[in-house]
Order: structure tokens, then sequence, then C-alpha cells
């Protein structure tokens, strides 16, 4: 069973940046696909980003492409997010994903294991 546990997110004014974490325990991180999904009220669950185990590869969602970066230490068992010029609409609570499958990485319906989320609000 892998456990994860987000930290970092707060309010931000727009334009800010934030960096939340996620750690993970209970299996080898170095197994783990990562990803990160966040999901405004009344919204449905978006994908944010995702990294592969090695952490060469990366992929992002459209809308936060080129201002959000992913990142992970295997050594410290860590996924984070950076996100940078940040508007109101990145408003969510945001969660991050594990697998230890292949499968899309923007498919949150192949990921096995879901921290409890962290809020971030960026107030305009």
């Amino acid at each position: 069973q892998v456990q994860l546990v987000e930290s970092g997110g707060g309010v931000v004014q727009a334009g800010g940046s934030l960096r939340v974490s996620c750690a993970a325990s209970g299996r080898t991180f170095s197994t783990l696909t990562m990803g990160w999904f966040r999901q405004a009220p009344g919204k449905e669950r978006e994908f944010v980003a995702a990294i592969t185990r090695s952490g060469l590869s990366t992929n992002y969602g459209d809308s936060v492409r080129g201002r959000f970066t992913i990142s992970r230490d295997n050594a410290k068992n860590t996924v984070y997010l950076q996100m940078n010029s940040l508007k109101p609409e990145d408003t969510a609570v945001y969660s991050c994903a594990a697998r230890t499958t292949g499968g899309q990485l923007s498919n949150s319906s192949t990921y096995d294991y879901w921290g409890q989320g962290t809020q971030v609000t960026v107030s305009s």
C-alpha cells in the first residue's frame, strides 16, 4: 500500500508562485509513476502533470504547460509541482497520484493511489 501526503498549498496572489510537494511511503518510490491532478468546485478532475519513474519524461495539461514544472527526488521519496504565473483559474484542490502500471499519463483511472489533496487558492 502506498501512502501519499501533499503539502505546500496556500493562498497566493495572481502572478505569484507556489510549490506543492507530495511525500510517498509504503513502496520503493522509484517504481512509481507520479502525477498531479486538480479539482475545482463544481468541475471535473483535471490532469495537471505527470512524471515517469526515472524522471526523464514529463507531461503537462494544456492549461498549465509552460507555467508549471513537475519534478521528483527519488532519494527523498517526494514529487514536486512548481507553479509559476498563477491565475485565479488555477484555484483548486491539488492531489498527487501514483501508479505502478502503464497507460496514458493523463488518465486518472490508471492511477492506483491518491493523496488527500492540498488547497491552492489564487486571488485576483
